[in-house]
């Protein structure tokens, strides 16, 4: 591509932003301006130029832009400029704002953190190390964003991590643990407002029917289904080798290094193969469904709780090659078997045309047109589909739009939910949506809207910001989830 057309790309106000791949990469809003705290800051002047719709929008794009797995090497090097038009309805493509290199605007002020260097180092250091997976590469406008907050801290606004409420709620959990049948309702009370950390692991294997209520029984279906699990490894991981298998295998292989980019621990070869071996012997064992791109981000929370019982901070940069094999691959089995359970639940989003996907999409324009008309409206007017933000809430679980650590702490209640991951999700889906309804009203133009609604400033959010959704969503199920014609217009 020449350089004149770079420049042009960099000056042109009426093209939509940068095409960057979205699997894998949890994207934070790259600049300041779309912080919370501070006005964002529009592509054009709204008073110099008429509100766009959609139509208007697609006709001043192309729709030339094509990716092809094959060349996924090249993806990150090799984007041609285009601008993509919001017809297609795709999770592999996000419009973000124009932005230019860091050195080239030192004015703007990335989110930056203590461990900025530390993380640039070791994300680099891993990525020169990664060879038979390591495919994707970084994009030379895009600025890597550090963590604002280690994926163990509990609270990102500065409280202290233990309080005393804290040390009684723990101590709650382990009567209720001891117990030599654990009250698995009780538990689930418990649980709803956050797990502490000490608990977390072996709460989270009883709640999703990994483990059974009786202690006597634990040991003995620990080391059984331990042991199944590194049978389909012996039995089932030569395959992938095998043509119809290669397909699966090659997708998994692609997706694999894209799961949490800016996070050290998840671009460590070692974890990149245990994720591989995972989600392949998962994908053979569900042939109505087989591997979908996107449950690839549903293993991480499961290994990061589990990989937690043996490292105390900084799980981020832990190096997994400090462990012995044995506990390893105890991690490995356990992070599969609760993502297989987690699956069951909600395994109509991953089969053919994913139709949980498509009907909970619809069900939450519903509620939203019940909840807040005026949003819904305004959504509509600029021909704004659901479809084309609220795919990836469903498919991914919300976890490209928040922090890891977020999603640890909302899963936490997720386990305590009846129907946590289908239901439910819905009402915190709606919530989260409704959560940002001034900047929503404020946009007035699909080109806007979209580009907000897909880059959602939540890098900062802690346990705080989540457990006020979990209410309101609480608060929604409460009103609407017993009661479909309540409101109705």
């Amino acid at each position: 591509m020449s350089e004149n057309r770079r420049q042009f790309w960099k000056r042109s106000s009426k093209l939509p932003g940068s095409i960057q791949p979205v699997y894998g990469a949890q994207q934070p809003p790259l600049e300041k301006s779309f912080s919370s705290t501070h006005p964002r800051i529009h592509l054009s002047h709204p008073k110099s130029r008429k509100a766009s719709s959609f139509h208007e929008f697609a006709r001043s794009t192309s729709d030339a832009w094509d990716i092809d797995d094959d060349e996924s090497e090249d993806i990150l090097h090799s984007v041609s400029y285009q601008a993509l038009s919001p017809k297609i309805i795709d999770t592999e493509v996000k419009i973000t704002p124009n932005f230019k290199r860091p050195e080239e605007n030192s004015s703007q002020t990335i989110v930056t953190s203590a461990s900025e260097d530390q993380l640039h180092r070791v994300t680099t250091d891993a990525s020169m190390q990664r060879k038979p997976l390591q495919k994707l590469k970084p994009h030379p406008f895009r600025p890597i964003i550090p963590l604002v907050a280690r994926i163990s801290d509990q609270n990102a606004s500065g409280a202290p991590s233990v309080t005393l409420r804290e040390k009684t709620r723990l101590e709650k959990f382990r009567q209720l643990l001891s117990c030599s049948n654990t009250d698995l309702d009780e538990l689930r009370k418990c649980s709803w407002p956050g797990i502490p950390r000490d608990v977390r692991p072996i709460t989270w294997r009883l709640l999703s029917g990994y483990l059974p209520a009786n202690t006597e029984r634990r040991q003995m279906t620990l080391e059984r289904k331990r042991a199944e699990y590194f049978g389909f490894i012996e039995q089932y991981y030569d395959s992938r080798n095998e043509e119809h298998h290669q397909d699966t295998y090659r997708q998994i292989h692609i997706d694999i290094p894209r799961t949490n980019p800016l996070i050290p621990l998840f671009q460590q070869p070692l974890v990149q193969e245990i994720f591989e071996r995972i989600l392949f012997i998962w994908a053979i064992r569900h042939p109505a469904s087989g591997y979908v791109q996107g449950i690839n981000d549903l293993v991480t929370p499961f290994f990061v709780v589990f990989l937690s019982e043996h490292v105390e901070d900084d799980v981020e940069n832990f190096d997994v090659g400090t462990l012995l094999p044995e506990t390893l691959k105890n991690i490995e089995a356990d992070s599969f078997w609760s993502m297989s359970k987690l699956l069951d639940g909600i395994q109509d989003n991953y089969t053919f045309a994913q139709p949980g996907i498509q009907k909970n999409v619809k069900a939450l324009e519903e509620l939203v047109s019940r909840i807040d008309g005026l949003v819904h409206t305004h959504l509509q007017k600029y021909e704004v589909e659901y479809l084309q933000f609220a795919f990836r809430w469903m498919n991914n679980l919300l976890m490209r739009e928040l922090p890891l650590r977020c999603t640890i702490r909302l899963w936490d209640t997720y386990q305590a939910e009846p129907e946590g991951f289908s239901h439910f999700h819905l009402y915190v889906c709606a919530a989260f949506l409704i959560k940002w309804r001034k900047e929503i009203l404020d946009e007035e133009d699909f080109q806007g809207l979209l580009m907000l609604l897909q880059n959602l400033p939540t890098i900062h959010w802690g346990n705080e910001e989540i457990g006020l959704l979990l209410a309101e969503a609480y608060r929604l199920k409460y009103m609407f989830a017993d009661a479909p014609n309540h409101y109705r217009r």
